[in-house]
């Protein structure tokens, strides 16, 4: 199995940055994609950024210019900054990987338990 535990989330004023981190940790034998998704009250959850075998990103546009994805293959780490940040950034932000237990083994998509990002003044 593969844990994922995000951290960084918290109340900040519009304008104002965060930074988010996901450390995967358990029985990984490689992980393909890690992203970064949201949900807020009331709408669906959805892709706000990801990146593919440390080096190919990929974000939705309502956040492109603001936010950056990266990540630390050596730790198993993927980070989100966040500048600039808007009224309607608040939700919840979950981290998810894609990724194998062992060699030739499915590949199974995992879920962090999310962190709250409120942006409001």
């Amino acid at each position: 199995q593969v844990q994922l535990v995000e951290s960084g989330g918290g109340l900040v004023q519009p304008g104002g940055s965060l930074r988010l981190s996901c450390a995967a940790s358990g029985s990984i034998f490689s992980i393909n994609v890690m992203g970064w998704y949201r949900q807020a009250p009331g709408k669906q959850r959805e892709l706000v950024a990801d990146i593919r075998s440390g080096v190919s990103t990929n974000y939705a546009e309502s956040v492109k210019g603001r936010f950056t994805i990266s990540s630390d293959n050596a730790k198993n780490t993927m980070y989100l900054q966040m500048n600039s940040l808007k009224p309607e950034d608040t939700a919840v932000y979950y981290c998810n990987a894609e990724a194998s237990t062992y060699r030739g083994g499915t590949i199974n998509r995992y879920w962090g338990q999310g962190t709250q990002v409120t942006v409001s003044s």
